[in-house]
């Protein structure tokens, strides 16, 4: 490499360095070839670019003594082979070598400085991004990296692209470091200072474009707000103030679209760059202020608005030395502790205004025999509904609350003689006191009255959902206390009444007659079980008692109403509009509906119906709401019998099939692309079990 450099600095032939880096580069390939597979290690690629590493060390060691001595070189050739090994994909094992090196050497010498820039400015475009990132990634900090780099996104277009583009607007895969290096480096000089309020303001029109919240999915979406948060972090107060109208109108319409998402991870990260960019722009004024939950992932995000300084190293004492002035420190401690306790002693007048300013005279009043008056819930399902209708008596209602569940479940008859009237009244009770677990109490409530009496209240409740006047809430509980009473409704009644008979022995029971000489491996197997010792053994439980299930006979009372004006926007509620979130609340509750109704009568019609309905939304823009049209297509072939789905819903299927296929390649949201290969996966089962087996 050496001599290429000096032919270069005289005008060598092109060809001849080409073939020598062809042949410098790929080396370990060309001898596995040559030795088929037998090449000592030495040529192992794990092995021969650090060495190369090594190599380029030395000439550019030979480099600066050259130009130190006067003598004109070239270092284009070292970079070409930089840029192709990097491209190779051997940036860790060659920059593994070259970085602590060029390091070292750049921190105190101008001339090993200029000498890293041009290694790095001469590498060619198509290389340029394998080697920026490289440094990108392996350098320790920002002030490291900008040594090393210079100005080269100033000088170099290709460089600039990858630096503000493409490592911050089209990939996402890199760690917060790379982020800090990256944005940290823009910072650091008054040339690339430029380039970080750009890179700024792209990054928050990304932020704030709600087709990008949409579309982009949610490991995106944080990592772009991690740059921005970084950015704020090395605004100046000047340009801070040149910008302070555009970061606020950025900050408006960037929190609109993501406080719009159905997904809480996108909301929380619009409320955390918001308040961040608020608290920025507006440091004497009133900032924003979300409540939102606060957990490791927040905390990592609002650490990155504080600059960490870097650590001062410093020089480490002997032993012996760092005892001595620990030793001598130590009776300073002490004596300043003596000067503070013995400090400002109390005067007698002070004394005497605390004496009189003290409580101790006051006699306590005698409360041990003191009782909670505890009100009477009322014992009738009829004076329930009085009191929550009408009663002013706080404390009666609260105990109406509390009862009200357990008295429905204990009066049957009674609660479906007012079963409606009751769901509504559930519907639209608003919490009057401060009552713990309100909205636990009142669902709870809901579910009982529904559970005790299907059709009627589902027939009321579903009907809600469509009508005019109500709030996204309340047709969101509708929702919840469906999904809730049909899965009480599907499983028996008898769970949790199975009495454990205790740890009982297991005991061979022969069959009567001559055919108990077949079951000798039965015998067997119980005599091995009886003499073999183990450490853990669970209760013996008896099969729980089989009930019919509850839910089967009204299972479409529940879905087809919900399932059958979703597209009819109304005055206050647009399910395919504005309330996207509601439509997949909606979606996710048919999926759980679809699931829960397996070996019913309707499971067939439910299933055709779902699938028309999920066809009808598959290309909504909203993760959330695609979810749970997945999650539908999975319940659906999860309770659906296998005969009936081919029979009757094949030309569905072979199109659903493709959809899916499309979802698992393109769908930027990770969780949809899980769920359509778990479909896929689910479809290739049913084959296999309608398939004839082999003769």
């Amino acid at each position: 490499m050496w001599d290429v450099c000096q032919q270069q600095a005289q005008a060598g032939s092109p060809e001849l360095q080409e073939a020598l880096l062809s042949k410098v580069v790929c080396l370990p390939d060309h001898v596995s070839n040559t030795l088929q597979g037998k090449n000592p290690p030495v040529f192992f690629p794990q092995n021969y670019f650090p060495l190369l590493g090594g190599a380029i060390i030395q000439v550019l060691q030979n480099i600066s003594d050259s130009l130190r001595g006067g003598l004109d070189c070239s270092i284009s050739f070292v970079s070409h082979v930089l840029g192709k090994a990097c491209v190779h994909g051997r940036q860790k094992e060659i920059l593994g070598v070259l970085v602590p090196r060029l390091m070292d050497l750049t921190k105190s010498d101008c001339i090993w400085q200029r000498i890293c820039w041009r290694l790095v400015e001469c590498v060619p475009d198509r290389w340029m991004e394998a080697v920026v990132l490289g440094f990108v990634q392996r350098t320790p900090g920002a002030d490291v990296l900008s040594r090393l780099l210079g100005n080269l996104v100033v000088k170099n277009k290709k460089a600039q692209f990858v630096v503000t583009q493409k490592l911050l607007l089209l990939q996402y895969c890199h760690t917060t470091a790379v982020l800090q290096n990256l944005l940290g480096y823009l910072a650091l000089d008054g040339l690339r200072r430029p380039l970080l309020i750009k890179v700024l303001q792209e990054l928050l029109e990304t932020w704030g474009s709600s087709s990008a919240v949409k579309h982009s999915p949610p490991e995106q979406q944080q990592y772009i707000s991690k740059a921005i948060l970084i950015c704020l972090s090395h605004l100046k107060e000047p340009e801070i103030e040149s910008c302070r109208q555009e970061l606020l109108t950025s900050m408006m319409e960037g929190v609109k679209c993501h406080l719009d998402s159905s997904l809480p991870q996108i909301r929380r990260l619009g409320m955390i760059v918001a308040e961040s960019i608020s608290s920025k722009i507006n440091t004497d004024g009133p900032v924003l202020k979300f409540q939102y939950e606060e957990d490791d992932e927040a905390r990592e995000l609002k650490s990155l608005l504080v600059q960490t300084p870097p650590f001062c190293v410093v020089p480490s004492l002997p032993d012996d030395d760092r005892n001595e002035k620990a030793d001598a420190a130590l009776p300073l401690v002490l004596e300043s502790d003596k000067k503070s306790h013995t400090a400002a002693p109390v005067t007698p007048q002070e004394s005497s205004d605390a004496e009189l300013d003290s409580d101790d005279d006051l006699i306590p009043y005698d409360m041990s025999e003191d009782r909670e008056l505890k009100t009477k819930a009322p014992v009738y399902i009829r004076d329930c509904i009085e009191v929550l209708t009408g009663s002013e008596d706080m404390d009666k209602w609260e105990a109406t609350v509390k009862a009200l569940e357990s008295l429905v479940r204990q009066n049957p008859a009674a609660t479906r003689e007012v079963s409606v009237e009751l769901a509504k009244i559930l519907l639209h009770l608003e919490e009057k006191t401060c009552i713990e677990g309100f909205v636990e109490l009142r669902q709870r409530a809901q579910v009982a009255v529904l559970t005790t009496d299907p059709i009627p209240v589902a027939k009321y409740l579903t009907s809600q959902f469509y009508s005019l006047n109500y709030s996204l809430r309340q047709r969101m509980d509708i929702l919840d206390v469906l999904v809730l009473a049909a899965r009480e409704l599907s499983h028996p009644k008898s769970r949790g009444k199975i009495k454990h008979s205790g740890a009982q022995k297991p005991c061979i029971q022969l069959l009567p007659g001559n055919d108990s000489s077949k079951d000798w491996r039965k015998i067997v197997d119980e005599r091995i079980k009886s003499k073999t010792r183990r450490f853990a053994m669970g209760l013996s439980q008896g099969e729980p008692a089989s009930s019919p299930n509850e839910f089967s006979s009204v299972a479409g009372h529940f879905f087809f109403p919900l399932i059958e004006h979703f597209d009819r926007p109304l005055t206050t509620f647009d399910l395919l509009g504005e309330d996207h979130f509601v439509l997949g609340r909606l979606v996710h509750t048919l999926a759980v509906l679809m699931y829960l109704a397996v070996n019913t009568v309707a499971v067939t019609a439910m299933g055709k119906a779902l699938l028309e309905f999920v066809w009808a939304l598959r290309f909504h823009t909203d993760s959330y709401v695609r979810q749970g049209l997945l999650s539908c297509i999975s319940s659906l072939l999860l309770s659906v019998p296998a005969q009936h789905l081919l029979e009757d819903m094949t030309e569905e299927l072979l199109e659903t099939q493709s959809w899916l296929g499309d979802v698992v390649e393109k769908d930027p949201d990770g969780d949809c692309r899980r769920l359509a290969l778990q479909n896929l996966l689910l479809m290739e089962n049913l084959k296999k079990k309608l398939e004839p087996a082999p003769s």
